[in-house]
């Protein structure tokens, strides 16, 4: 069951597309850089601003145009072709290809084959302007910043312009441009690539190979579930940067920028599923440097919502909870037991900062209006979707700091504080079950306001709060309510469709996008703790459903791999999918999408510092056939699936690695096997019996178990499917049903008609 190399895994990967897609294509080169196009005609109303090359915050030039023999390509007559790490375009015999390098500022436009005698190039953009040109290098002005853009041919042909046209004499294979800081440092990055693009090229494919063949890797009786995984990994992947230190954009094309928050949620699906703990590790490391340690300031405690190269700022409650829960999970993947120690003060500081400026009397977490992730304000900075003083959510990631808290100080041996935080957690608890609801709501309430009344509005955010809840059969009433008013096909909305505030669209000529981007926009990312909820309420096929569209989505709609930031909330008329809104690809939509399939369709979920490893597979009866590879602490899982009509063969290698192993597959008990390094689990389950075989190295049977039927957990599952019998996806309403749309005397059929 050892993964398998395949050096051809990235060329598997190429994604024809034809014209009337014209889909984004988005690359980065791991640092500060990332360049964007579109693959026949870049036209996307707010995304075309970005065209081209992009370093830091700065438009540097808006793409490029190719000309031969003074004729300019036409690339709307194109065959396009995406790969992970380059576009291949073929007009007739002529191929040009985009090539973008790791930790370079600089792109590859080769040419090949054809029939040419001289080819040409333009940079586009405003104030894109020739500053220089030698005999084999002309240099630019940047469209903003200080840059320098050098152009140069690939085989160092003279160059000459015509017409504003950069012509290479003789039969060229192409150009190089690169981007520096000053002339010097641009004509450097060009000497280098004349000299070392093939290299660069090959560490740059073997890169993602690597990430592929031995962090991700997967394969499955789904050619199109493996394709989507390996696309959405190494899209992921291209957001985890070296822009500030290591960190993860949070989305392009604006939020190439390391934020709080953002980085928190993506965490576990960047980085800790995909194996890469130094990575996650340093992430932490570099936000505890600017945790605000000033005691005498109200943000005490707070670790910043944006880190970017001119800005830091801390207006937000939830990355802090955040950062000590991804804190938490580093350790729990990693088994990293230093870091507890070197990060516990900034555990303190973030639990006593918040004790001591932002916790009531109940123990609830207090906030302003505008500080969770529902942030949109308008001109006047009042809160498009106000969230009062103590928002579910934040409730929720209180709590859960407060039990990392826990966590981290009986580690430390320190008593006193476990105890003190211990104490404020249930008090939490306890009352969020009487403030948050009352006899007449199947939901949560969404915030307490400033005067402690339950305010009910149907958003996503109290899927991340039944952990504070006891009542197994109300929280499976939640998880229905919040599916067929707020889960569409598409993804989750972030209001539901009966309030009077809800907006069908988010981009559209009536209203500002920020009106509704959280009062009915679809928000990618909250698929994840929707599809997390449905599994856990034992409905993984209903869950399924939702991660399916998903990957279609990634493989045939917006920028080729990728998750965008957001959807409408409705078709527009006459069309049968929701438009993609917001950024093209968002750091923690992918993340999101990611850790759901580790951690809950797979069930792979470690706890290193316990040295245990919960085994809850919820495989989708779609999937007959799987093998897959995680990484554990210091050593790795080699794992495969198969389903036959007789029943369900679960195997697991571990490499390097010994722990407990809890095995959780309903409606069996839940079983506990000691499991040593290089030995194999092989789990064998029919309609009413579950065997657990522990083998050797050599095949040799070590232990050998037959775990029965639990009468409690078929009881449960029996009641889960009563409950969810019938459970549908949320449908559109006639435009006419909501007042925002009567506003604008918009039509009353329905947007699907």
């Amino acid at each position: 069951m050892n993964a398998q190399e395949n050096p051809a895994i990235l060329e598997s990967m190429s994604m024809f597309v034809p014209p009337d897609a014209n889909r984004g294509i988005s690359f980065t080169n791991k640092e500060a850089a990332f360049y964007f196009t579109q693959s026949h005609v870049t036209n996307h109303p707010e995304h075309a601003y970005f065209e081209g090359f992009n370093v830091a915050k700065n438009r540097i030039f808006g793409g490029y145009s190719l000309y031969i023999d003074k004729q300019k390509l036409d690339n709307q007559k194109s065959d396009v072709w995406v790969y992970p790490y380059k576009m291949l375009r073929k007009q007739g015999e002529l191929t040009e290809e985009l090539w973008m390098f790791d930790y370079k500022n600089v792109i590859e436009v080769s040419l090949e084959g054809g029939s040419r005698q001289a080819a040409g190039i333009v940079l586009n953009g405003e104030n894109v302007e020739c500053i220089a040109l030698n005999h084999q290098i002309a240099l630019f002005a940047s469209m903003e910043g200080d840059w320098i853009i050098a152009v140069s041919s690939k085989n160092i042909q003279p160059l000459s312009m015509d017409d504003g046209i950069i012509t290479s004499s003789g039969n060229s294979d192409g150009f190089y441009i690169a981007v520096g800081k000053s002339a010097a440092e641009a004509n450097a990055l060009i000497q280098d690539a004349q000299k070392h693009a093939v290299r660069w090229k090959a560490e740059r494919v073997k890169r993602m190979e690597d990430f592929l063949n031995h962090n991700v890797h997967v394969g499955s009786s789904s050619e199109l579930l493996t394709l989507a995984l390996n696309w959405l990994n190494l899209t992921m992947d291209q957001l985890v940067t070296r822009q500030q230190g290591e960190g993860i954009y949070a989305g392009l094309p604006w939020f190439n920028e390391y934020w709080g928050r953002d980085q928190f949620i993506a965490l576990p699906g960047a980085a800790l599923v995909s194996g890469q703990f130094e990575t996650a590790k340093h992430i932490l490391l570099s936000f505890t440097e600017f945790q605000d340690t000033e005691e005498s300031s109200r943000t005490f405690g707070r670790v910043p919502n944006i880190l970017a190269p001119q800005n830091i700022d801390y207006h937000t409650t939830d990355g802090t909870p955040r950062f000590i829960i991804q804190l938490q999970d580093y350790v729990k993947y990693s088994g990293d037991t230093a870091i507890i120690t070197q990060l516990y003060p900034a555990v303190q500081n973030s639990i006593e900062g918040s004790i001591r400026n932002w916790v009531d009397d109940k123990g609830y977490l207090t906030h302003k209006d505008n500080e969770t992730w529902m942030d949109a304000r308008d001109a006047d900075l009042n809160s498009y979707s106000p969230r009062d003083t103590r928002a579910n959510d934040i409730q929720a990631l209180w709590y859960n700091q407060l039990r990392a808290g826990v966590y981290f100080a009986e580690v430390m041996n320190d008593q006193e504080n476990a105890a003190k935080w211990d104490a404020i957690a249930e008090k939490l608890k306890g009352n969020f079950e009487l403030d948050f609801r009352d006899q007449t709501h199947p939901y949560l309430a969404d915030r307490l306001t400033a005067e402690g009344e339950a305010e009910f509005s149907l958003r996503p955010n109290q899927l991340f709060a039944l952990d504070m809840l006891e009542d197994s059969e109300f929280k499976s009433k939640v998880i229905r309510t919040a599916w067929e008013e707020l889960a569409y096909p598409w993804g989750v909305a972030s209001l539901d469709r009966h309030h009077p505030l809800f907006h069908p669209f988010h981009l559209t000529e009536l209203y500002h996008k920020d009106e509704a981007y959280h009062n009915g926009a679809v928000w990618t990312w909250l698929n994840g703790i929707a599809m997390q909820r449905m599994i856990e309420a034992g409905q993984p096929e209903t869950a399924y459903k939702l991660f399916r569209n998903m990957n279609w989505q990634a493989l045939n709609l917006g920028v080729v791999g990728g998750l965008s930031e957001n959807l409408d909330a409705y078709p527009q008329v006459g069309e049968d999918w929701a438009k993609l809104t917001g950024a093209y690809l968002q750091a923690w939509s992918n993340a999101e999408q990611l850790r759901v399939w580790y951690q809950y369709f797979l069930g792979i979920r470690p706890d290193m510092i316990r040295r245990t490893l919960t085994l809850a597979p919820r495989i989708p009866e779609e999937i007959k056939e799987l093998h897959y590879q995680v990484k554990v602490g210091g050593g790795s899982i080699n794992a495969g699936y198969s389903a036959e009509a007789s029943g369900q063969t679960y195997q697991y290698s571990f490499n390097g690695i010994g722990l407990t192993v809890i095995i959780d597959i309903l409606p069996f008990e839940v079983a506990s096997i000691e499991v040593e390094s290089n030995t194999m689990l092989e789990i064998n389950r029919t309609e009413h019996t579950l065997k657990i075989t522990q083998r050797d190295a050599e095949g040799k049977i070590i232990t050998s178990t037959v775990i029965p039927q639990s009468k409690e957990r078929t009881r449960w599952q029996s009641q889960s499917d009563q409950i969810f019998k019938d459970v549908k996806f949320a449908e559109p309403l006639p435009l006419n049903a909501h007042p925002v749309m009567r506003r604008y005397n918009v039509s009353t059929e329905s947007p699907s008609d």
